[in-house]
């Protein structure tokens, strides 16, 4: 007598389905935290490199990993593994003291034993002036996502724009990067000698004026930040928006788009 052999019972559909989701999002939360990682720019800190609406890739294995590459900071990853330094000039995605809720991007000025001092406006590293040089100005369009005060704007050939003096820094090493100086702000121009401690960083950003950062202890900045907080290396400008677009109009996603900046490298 022959055996009928028994038959799996057969999935559903939607048992298929849910498998097929939580796979993906597996392959996203990994991805994302190991590899890759979108990340916007929301504020004006960064100019000239980095306009309020670009879309950046980070890229997440170059200074290690730690429970700040994963989602909401999720405390999976004891310390820092496969850690690296940074170097002088990187711009970097970190979590920022002392509430470590949210991220920012600055660039890495100081490493672990330089001094670092604003002196005059001018920055001086471990008691050397980083030569600073004047630049042709920079000009941004004023958006509905970016505009300034009434003394830094003015009229280019395409309607409004806002106006900055522009300068171009570069550290030892032969690294070079542009940054702005808006005007004189003692607070901002004129510090006081700061000693990077170790396995810590110093991080200013480029629109020295009107940027929070490690000259400035918190509410307003955040004095040195830990090697350990650091999420990623920005990587390339995948996409950029003025802030004209509509969510219920389609067709603006591409009148606001801009694509010159699409493929900017760092």
């Amino acid at each position: 007598m022959a055996i009928t052999p028994k038959r799996s019972a057969p999935r559903s559909e939607g048992a298929e389905t849910l498998r097929f989701l939580l796979k993906l999002a597996l392959f996203v939360l990994l991805f994302r935290s190991f590899v890759l990682a979108p990340f916007v720019i929301p504020s004006e800190s960064m100019l000239p490199r980095l306009l309020i609406g670009d879309y950046l890739l980070v890229s997440k294995w170059n200074y290690g990993y730690s429970r700040w590459s994963l989602p909401w900071g999720l405390p999976l990853i004891p310390g820092r593994i496969l850690g690296s330094q940074p170097e002088r000039g990187d711009v970097a995605v970190f979590r920022a003291n002392p509430l470590n809720d949210h991220d920012v991007i600055k660039r890495v000025i100081g490493l672990p034993g330089d001094t670092v001092q604003m002196r005059g406006g001018r920055l001086f590293l471990s008691g050397r002036a980083i030569p600073k040089r004047r630049v042709a100005d920079f000009t941004v369009p004023i958006t509905p996502n970016y505009t300034c005060p009434s003394q830094f704007q003015d009229v280019g050939t395409d309607g409004p724009i806002c106006r900055y003096r522009r300068y171009r820094e570069t550290l030892p090493g032969g690294r070079s990067y542009d940054v702005l100086d808006q005007a004189d702000i003692p607070a901002a121009d004129d510090t006081e000698v700061f000693t990077v401690p170790a396995g810590h960083l110093f991080m200013m950003g480029d629109n020295r004026d009107n940027s929070g950062d490690s000259r400035f202890a918190p509410p307003v900045g955040f004095h040195f930040v830990p090697q350990a907080n650091l999420e990623g290396r920005a990587l390339v400008t995948f996409f950029s928006t003025d802030g004209n677009a509509e969510w219920l109009k389609p067709w603006t996603w591409v009148s606001a788009a801009r694509f010159e900046r699409i493929g900017e490298t760092f």
